[in-house]
């Protein structure tokens, strides 16, 4: 029998975060047999861990960082890169393995993680895949806007509405005020047709936080229908592809550390916080994460 952990991400307990499963050995197992598992666990990714030999790609095992493959599945179907799942699963190798570094072998590339302790728990930090982004042409925007049931005066017009990607392609768009972020109500299936036509994994909706130096503090809401769900409560991928989005527009002095507070609105607070170096074409995501059973 399988075993399937589950963690939540980006939170310190199970009140909040992003929950995934992560299956330590996924030796032999097919396709169709994830698929499965990850529909009936019914969280948004559930990751699946190719152990390696645990050693560095020298092969000495000298002060190498551990080796696995990893592979993610949605309940729906199989997706490049999801943060929190890599967070979750890091954190469930340092929970038996103790602390260190990991790298992952993704079908969106090369992961490196970073896990520490301070004593009251786990922390991971993932270098993402490489971040780029795009903007949107006018008719993929009037059909975002329809599907998502805003206006054009709801958008904050300091940040453009692009497409920017950490390994998956993710819809931004930023609102002006937070009371419409909070009463965010949109159009399943007309979203969900929408984002299958142009690869989306998700949509992150985001508020700016004027308290804090622009563009440094988010409040995020992420529609994922291709996930199967309504929306994620804490998306590592898309908190990558916004660092790299904000540092090629030039919205943010660099270096720079960005808080996103996900999952307020549907009862579970998560907390991702990006660190965008001024070189490089990546972006560092941290987030705690627990084991809830």
């Amino acid at each position: 029998m399988t075993t399937v952990l589950h963690y939540a991400a980006f939170t310190e307990d199970s009140k909040g975060g992003n929950m995934a499963g992560v299956v330590l050995d996924a030796t032999g197992l097919p396709e169709a047999t994830m698929l499965g598992l990850a529909a009936d666990v019914g969280y948004s990714e559930t990751a699946f861990v190719r152990p390696g030999d645990g050693l560095g790609h020298d092969g000495l095992g000298h002060d190498g960082p551990r080796h696995y493959g990893l592979r993610y599945f949605s309940p729906q179907a199989e997706v490049a890169f999801c943060g929190h799942a890599t967070i979750a699963t890091a954190v469930a190798l340092a929970d038996r393995d103790g602390p260190g570094e990991i790298v992952f072998d993704t079908a969106a590339g090369s992961v490196p993680v970073r896990v520490t302790t301070d004593g009251s728990g786990l922390t991971a930090t993932l270098t993402s895949p490489p971040t780029h982004t795009r903007a949107a042409g006018p008719a993929v925007l009037t059909a975002a806007l329809a599907a998502l049931r805003l206006d054009p005066a709801d958008l904050d017009a300091r940040f453009p509405v692009h497409v920017a990607n950490a390994g998956n392609d993710h819809l931004v768009l930023a609102l002006r005020e937070r009371t419409r972020l909070a009463a965010l109500d949109y159009d399943y299936p007309a979203l969900a047709a929408l984002m299958a036509e142009h690869g989306w994994t998700t949509v992150q909706v985001v508020w700016a936080d004027p308290t804090a130096p622009f563009g440094t503090r988010f409040e995020s809401r992420n529609p994922f229908p291709p996930g199967g769900v309504v929306e994620d409560p804490a998306t590592g991928a898309s908190a990558a592809a916004l660092g790299g989005y904000l540092r090629t527009l030039g919205l943010v002095a660099l270096p720079a550390r960005i808080e996103i507070r996900q999952g307020a609105d549907m009862g579970r607070p998560s907390r991702l916080v990006v660190d965008v170096p001024a070189t490089g074409d990546r972006v560092e995501v941290t987030g705690a994460a627990a084991r809830t059973h």
